[in-house]
């Protein structure tokens, strides 16, 4: 029964002495939430009290000796792990499936906990060229367990679907290389799980154990890009001197006494070590998908702050949103003041808040990898019991949304002449002012929607090649190789370097290139003389002198 009901409880200014309040009607309930809504002058407080649970008839019902099915079809280990219990798990996992999986670690926790990460993939431990990279993390607030929980249900999920031959499964663990971390701030974790569901409260076990708040903690690489941009504008710098992406870290954030958590540095490192292409920060309190950016321009509280992929951003959200069985019911209640499901249970982050030094937004501007954050349940740390109802709420956005790597274009950029892939070669898409990088072996991914672009890419010491990619409405990304040819001093140089003797095609080129170079700086000198010659007639002009 949905309702609502006034009652009166009494109580004392006596705080060790518990008053029992009775409730108008005998109710079985899962979860009480009281919060409190005014404090009057006399003392006595108007509390507003939300109980999920059920009317019984007195103690001898048998509601209250049943107990809660698991309403889930799968048989996944449903419970809160902590540290030990999730790498025990995760061993398990590797154990049942040894031929795509791999556990490593990224770094260490404040406290020494181990940041593990399970690799899913056919080939696990290797990147295999044109293959995405994907990611998962969780547990950035230690005192957010969903996503640890549902993190730990996909691994478990994945293998024994693989197993099985379900053929969704099977294609996603061959044409991708899935890497999860439950726990970003492990002891963080360890707190909150110590007090439990019950008790842990709103912020018990969020920041780490130097009180940092991870997504906070990342350089605000936002404001720098902001920055150029109006200097750009202003005049003082010019465009081409302005990088839209790979924007560096400042020198002060590297330092030793930097207040950067251990935590945040691991991850940074992680993302600089693998070309990952889509991500999702996996957070609890809400129930929204979050898109970049999340930090607003000029420190506005709340502002819609697009990026230049804003579309299929909203597209990412979209995605997770509306496979997520909790998001997309319209008999759902509010969380707490936003009504989401107004927006379609997507948002701007900048819309929502301003988020200073966000991973999401760390990662788009500083590697070539999208990210939206997910707030998964209005209750931060759900009892036990809700775990079968949100994995079966997640799992087919889990699922859905990793698909999404393979949309747009992707290919090799390579030396069209040796055949060898290009390293940081750009690749620009007109009307999108954000560029992205070839990996180390030349191979790129460009998130899109479907449309037909122009692309060109260009590498240090190559001409620029061009060309037009079309992306379809199937989930599978668009091939778009590109030759690269080196321009003439580049091939100079090397073979300069290594001391060999110029060729004679090499040589007329170059002689055709600096010819081309001194007609035109003679066509410009010219010009200049020209006009400074016809200044100087109209000075010595009758009527310029009569003036």
């Amino acid at each position: 029964m949905n309702g609502s009901q006034e009652a009166v409880f009494e109580g004392n200014q006596d705080t060790d002495t518990p008053v029992l309040g009775l409730l108008p009607v005998p109710t079985v309930a899962r979860f009480i939430r009281i919060n409190p809504q005014t404090w009057y002058i006399n003392g006595s407080i108007c509390l507003r009290t939300e109980i999920l649970g059920c009317r019984v008839r007195g103690p001898r019902d048998p509601v209250y000796f049943s107990e809660p099915e698991s309403r889930s079809k799968e048989a996944l280990d449903f419970k809160h792990h902590n540290y030990k219990e999730m790498r025990k798990l995760m061993k398990s996992v590797t154990e049942e499936c040894p031929d795509i999986t791999r556990i490593y670690t990224i770094g260490k926790s404040y406290n020494g906990l181990k940041m593990y990460v399970m690799e899913i993939s056919d080939n696990p431990g290797k990147h295999e060229l044109g293959e995405p990279e994907f990611r998962y993390v969780a547990g950035m607030h230690g005192n957010e367990v969903l996503g640890r929980e549902l993190v730990l249900n996909l691994m478990q999920y994945m293998c024994r679907e693989y197993k099985r031959g379900n053929q969704r499964i099977v294609r996603l663990i061959t044409e991708t290389r899935i890497h999860l971390l439950p726990s970003m701030n492990p002891d963080g974790y360890e707190g909150a799980h110590e007090k439990g569901s019950e008790l842990a409260g709103w912020g018990y076990g969020r920041y780490t154990v130097e009180g940092i708040d991870l997504n906070h903690n990342f350089p605000d690489l936002n404001n720098i890009l902001w920055d150029s941009q109006e200097w750009v504008t202003a005049g003082y710098m010019d465009k081409s001197n302005v990088s839209n992406h790979y924007i560096p870290i400042p020198e002060y954030y590297t330092k030793e006494d930097a207040f950067v958590a251990p935590e945040t540095r691991a991850v940074i490192s992680w993302m600089q070590d693998i070309p990952f292409v889509l991500s999702a920060n996996l957070h609890g309190g809400e129930l929204v998908v979050v898109y970049p950016y999340d930090c607003t321009r000029d420190w506005i509280p709340k502002e819609n702050t697009p990026t230049p992929d804003d579309g299929f951003f909203r597209w990412l959200a979209t995605v997770y949103a509306s496979t997520n069985l909790a998001m997309a019911n319209p008999d759902r209640r509010i969380c707490h003041i936003d009504d989401f499901q107004r927006r379609n249970n997507i948002i701007n982050g900048g819309a929502w808040h301003t988020v200073p030094g966000s991973m999401s937004d760390f990662s788009y501007l500083h590697t070539n990898c999208f990210e939206v954050t997910v707030e998964l349940s209005c209750d931060k740390f759900p009892h036990v019991s809700e775990l079968p109802v949100e994995w079966e709420n997640n799992k087919e956005s889990l699922l859905v949304y990793m698909e999404q790597v393979h949309r747009g274009i992707k290919g090799v950029v390579r030396d069209k002449l040796t055949r060898k892939g290009l390293a940081d070669a750009i690749v620009k898409v007109e009307d999108h002012d954000h560029d992205i990088r070839s990996a180390a072996d030349g191979d790129y991914w460009r998130l899109l929607n479907p449309g037909e672009y122009k692309v060109v890419v260009w590498a240090e010491g190559y001409f620029p090649s061009m060309r037009r990619c079309r992306v379809g409405m199937e989930p599978r990304a668009t091939i778009c190789d590109f030759g690269l040819i080196k321009t003439p001093q580049q091939r100079l140089k090397e073979i300069r370097a290594k001391g060999g003797k110029i060729p004679q095609d090499l040589q007329l080129r170059l002689r055709a290139l600096r010819l081309r170079k001194l007609r035109a700086s003679t066509k410009a000198i010219n010009r200049r003389r020209e006009s400074q010659q016809k200044k100087a007639r109209r000075a010595r002009s009758p009527r310029a002198q009569g003036a």
